[in-house]
């Protein structure tokens, strides 16, 4: 049996209401009144596509064993990098194996579950692949696109032991509908007339997908518990529900209030949102959109309520959030703005590739060095152990800290260093197996840390520097909830 064995999401800290955009622009375009509802997730200054991928597949491979994975798909159409793998990043910040086959998915907003389909058609032999998707995408300054457009990411573990959703079944509709389009030189986007995308393309796609499987697999619409579609169009979705004669409580919802349409990662995440309340036996179909539609097929097993519990997905995330209050903030995060940074802001050093290299998983994966003998964990990894009273010499094992949660030992809010989200906070952070690390926090503020609170690690950009085409990545803290 092939299926989904674990899911896992990601969702910014940072919500934007819409009508702060709105207050900004609705006097250039009153129109995008009716979309300037409910609120947005927005990643933070040291966030991208692939920093919320690693978050969103951290929390798929809780309590799962990572040397055993076979593959890692990444799809996205917002990926940092034209000419460089983006999937062997999220790989190697993963830890995980260097045997390891990586592929990116990109090109369309469906290319989520076209990666889903990939890794189910591609599991046997007890191999397992974990495929993430996640989306960053930008519309330009008062665009409808701006006020709908979200962050977020999804990861789910394809295998065939331990199944909690069984894949029975999928179909695929392509079709070159040309809605909306960006050039690998455009910053934004380019739609078509929103009424003709509705009733051209999401009115007939869908359902040409979403019927292609139901008579494929002599069902009826009544027999799904819960239908993902993957349509961020209010009005279109409603006439999607009539056209496939489905009830409103089947219809999973599509996280347009609290988070926005994620691109890539929109299916997906409401696939997890789904699996979260899903029952034993329940049926799931899920829709995706984008030049095409692929219609996939699940069912619960009994094994779906040893995940539910162990995975913080699509509601842990919701309810950790705070109010980016200021529109221009959202600017400089977004690099649409110049900004003054100052003489400490400028000067950016990035890291040497050789470097980077030789440093391998220390820098990537946070992995030090645990002492054979006496147990001792230590970062950077040593040669000699760091405890006193064994001090043993090349007798050292990996150790990953990346997965590990620590205790906030000091902190320091510093107003003269340069940040993007000011002030810059950094501390000391211990580890209850052994090892400090010295660190930036994020996703936080002064007012909501304090010595002795946990912390969790998070992959992030460290620098950034678009320009030159060098973004750096490490990990950094963040309290623990």
């Amino acid at each position: 049996m092939v299926g989904i064995t674990s899911y896992g999401a990601y969702i910014p800290w940072y919500r934007l209401n819409r009508k702060i955009i709105f207050e900004q622009f609705g006097w250039f375009n009153p129109a995008t009144a009716g979309v300037a509802v409910g609120e947005k997730a927005v990643a933070n200054y040291d966030e991208d596509t692939l920093t919320m991928a690693v978050s969103a597949a951290v929390d798929c491979l809780t309590n799962e064993d990572r040397d055993s994975l076979y593959g890692l798909f990444l799809a996205s159409t917002s990926l940092p990098f034209a000419e460089r793998q983006n999937s062997v990043i999220v790989s190697e910040a993963l830890d995980l194996d260097s045997g390891i086959r990586t592929a990116d998915f990109s090109g369309s907003i469906r290319s989520g579950t076209s990666a889903l389909l990939c890794a189910l058609d591609g599991v046997k032999n007890k191999r397992r692949i974990l495929v993430c998707a996640g989306d960053n995408r930008m519309g330009k300054p008062g665009s409808s696109q701006e006020h709908t457009f979200g962050d977020g990411a999804a990861a789910l573990l394809v295998g065939n032991e331990g199944v909690i959703a069984a894949f029975k079944g999928g179909y695929s509709v392509s079709r070159d509908f040309i809605d909306h389009r960006r050039t690998s030189m455009d910053k934004f986007g380019y739609g078509w007339e929103e009424r003709w995308i509705r009733d051209e393309g999401y009115a007939k796609i869908i359902p040409e997908a979403a019927l292609g499987l139901i008579q494929k697999y002599h069902l009826n619409v009544g027999d799904f518990a819960k239908i993902v579609i993957a349509c961020p169009v209010a009005g279109a979705l409603k006439g999607l529900v009539k056209t496939l004669g489905a009830s409103p409580d089947q219809i999973q919802d599509n996280l347009m209030a609290d988070v926005g349409d994620t691109g890539t990662a929109m299916p997906l995440m409401m696939l997890v949102a789904a699996l979260e309340d899903a029952k034993p036996g329940d049926k799931i179909l899920v829709l995706s959109y984008g030049s095409g539609s692929d219609a996939l097929f699940f069912e619960a097993t009994d094994e779906i309520k040893n995940v539910q519990k162990e995975r913080k997905g699509i509601k842990g995330h919701l309810a950790e959030r705070n109010d980016l209050p200021v529109y221009s903030k959202y600017l400089v995060f977004r690099n649409m703005i110049p900004l003054d940074v100052g003489i400490r802001g400028e000067d950016i050093s990035p890291t040497a590739m050789s470097v980077l290299w030789r440093e391998g998983k220390c820098v990537s994966a946070l992995v030090g060095s645990k002492c054979q003998a006496c147990g001792t964990p230590q970062y950077p990894p040593q040669r000699v152990c760091v405890n006193p009273d064994c001090g043993v010499i090349d007798h050292m094992e990996d150790f990953r800290f990346s997965d590990k949660i620590g205790t906030l030992t000091s902190y320091t809010g510093d107003n003269l260093a340069f940040s993007w989200d000011p002030p810059q906070i950094y501390g000391l952070v211990d580890f209850k197996e052994g090892g400090r690390l010295f660190l930036d926090l994020t996703d936080c503020s002064l007012d909501t840390i304090n010595v002795g609170m946990p912390v969790s690690m998070r992959f992030r950009r460290k620098y950034s520097d678009p320009q030159r085409g060098f973004f750096g990545y490490f990990w950094k803290a963040v309290p623990f909830k």
